[in-house]
């Protein structure tokens, strides 16, 4: 008979790729979890993965079982929900995963209301460049720069913001200060390292400049400030990061500016789980506050 337990695990080794980190993620030993596929193998009696000292390839048989296997998660998790929701305490843990910017200046600076409201609540804030997939449960909730594509996944803008073009007061005075776009092909230029960017929204700098020259590239946004307020050159910032920072000048406003939107992601499984709804709540709080700085 098959065991509900033995297809998440199975689940968990087609996500991370290997049977060791699918055993770190359930916390269990890597002999359990291949004692429990082997098992699965036995009860379907098909090959899922071809072993190697390399470690496991999936086999057509286990593409197939994917979708049956993510069902069977599915339903659990809605019942998981069902019976949470009889329960008004807010529990467990929530991992957020979210672009840099926003976890520095919005997420951590406000995380105190979520605990305030939510003592038994644990927020696991991942900021990263890339996207985080939630189909790999990789995080509960996403803020992202765009809508995914397809998938179980649940999707609404959460708020916009905009992006100027800075240089830090040392830079100016030293270099003068563009008067139009047509003065900034003599400047230097900071920017995002593009084959590391996880979103083509990060690369802003070619909607003001085209072809700009590059003095030094960073995948990380708070790098990228702190290379312009050290007198490096111009950059693309956040509006809610530079306009703080004392060190920075902003450059043709109105003229050089870039809108962009954070957009709020769930799989379509959790939306209804207490502690994932506390967090979206408190996210539009958050966002709330994010637009009176605009």
């Amino acid at each position: 008979m098959l065991n509900s337990d033995d297809l998440r695990l199975f689940l968990a080794v087609m996500r991370e790729g290997n049977m060791l980190a699918a055993a770190r993620r359930a916390g269990i030993d890597h002999s359990t979890v291949a004692r429990r596929i082997n098992a699965l193998e036995t009860v379907l009696a098909a090959r899922l993965f071809d072993r190697s000292p390399r470690g496991v390839t999936p086999t057509p048989a286990a593409f197939a079982l994917v979708p049956h296997a993510e069902r069977v998660e599915s339903e659990l998790l809605a019942a998981a929900a069902s019976v949470a929701g009889r329960d008004r305490d807010v529990e467990g843990v929530v991992r957020l995963a979210t672009p840099e910017a926003f976890a520095a200046y919005f997420a951590a600076p406000h995380v105190g209301s979520l605990r305030d409201a939510h003592g038994r609540l644990t927020l696991e804030l991942a900021s990263e460049s890339r996207a985080a997939s939630l189909s790999k449960r990789e995080a509960d909730i996403a803020v992202m720069l765009k809508p995914p594509p397809r998938g179980r996944l649940v999707a609404r803008k959460l708020t916009d913001y905009r992006l100027g073009l800075y240089a830090s007061r040392d830079y100016v005075a030293r270099h003068g200060l563009p008067e139009s776009r047509a003065d900034l092909s003599r400047h230097a230029f900071v920017s995002y390292i593009e084959e590391l960017a996880g979103f083509p929204e990060m690369m802003a700098l070619d909607q003001i400049v085209s072809g700009a020259p590059i003095a030094f590239r960073a995948s990380s946004s708070a790098a990228q400030q702190s290379a312009v307020a050290a007198g490096l050159g111009l950059g693309v910032l956040h509006l809610f990061a530079a306009d703080a920072d004392d060190r920075l000048v902003r450059l043709l406003p109105g003229e050089a500016e870039v809108w962009r939107s954070y957009w709020l992601v769930i799989h379509a499984d959790l939306q209804r789980l207490p502690r994932v709804r506390a967090v979206v709540d408190w996210l539009d709080t958050v966002a709330h506050a994010m637009r009176e700085r605009l």
